[in-house]
């Protein structure tokens, strides 16, 4: 296994796939307490800040620095917490891409910035989010997801 791989989809703590699967659109959505974010908004802070990293997207990014960092409104179909899942772990791919060779993770994306150095940021970003998703999930009783240990 790589030590990216490892770092970005199954190393340390659960699969990524995992972390997110077997949930409901009304668990997604339901925070466990007013001062918490629920699982959809993590997830979907987690991915937008993923997308900007491994697309560099600017769109996004000016977004982003305007305070825009959680979704406006929680999803209203099952089809677009399914949508975020799969961008999320797609997005784990766009960064595995990044990471293949010495060129790419050398890529120079700011004075003095690799994107090796983004990579490693973004690996700690998203494991922080995924842990916090896992204690969501522990206080509304859907960890571990059902038929697993």
């Amino acid at each position: 296994m790589s030590k990216w791989r490892h770092l970005f989809v199954d190393g340390e703590y659960a699969r990524r796939e995992k972390v997110l699967s077997g949930l409901t659109l009304e668990q997604v959505k339901r925070p466990p307490s007013e001062q918490s974010h629920s699982i959809y908004e993590e997830l979907w802070h987690a991915t937008r800040c993923q997308t900007i990293v491994v697309t560099r997207d600017e769109g996004w990014y000016e977004s982003w620095q305007r305070g825009e960092h959680y979704p406006i409104h929680p999803p209203v179909e099952e089809e677009e917490w399914s949508a975020l899942v799969t961008e999320f772990l797609s997005g784990l791919e766009k960064a595995l891409e990044w990471a293949s060779s010495p060129e790419k993770l050398g890529v120079e994306v700011d004075t003095g910035v690799t994107m090796g150095d983004v990579l490693h940021s973004l690996a700690v970003h998203n494991a922080y989010h995924m842990g916090k998703i896992v204690a969501v999930r522990q206080l509304i009783g859907t960890w571990p997801p059902a038929g697993e240990s």
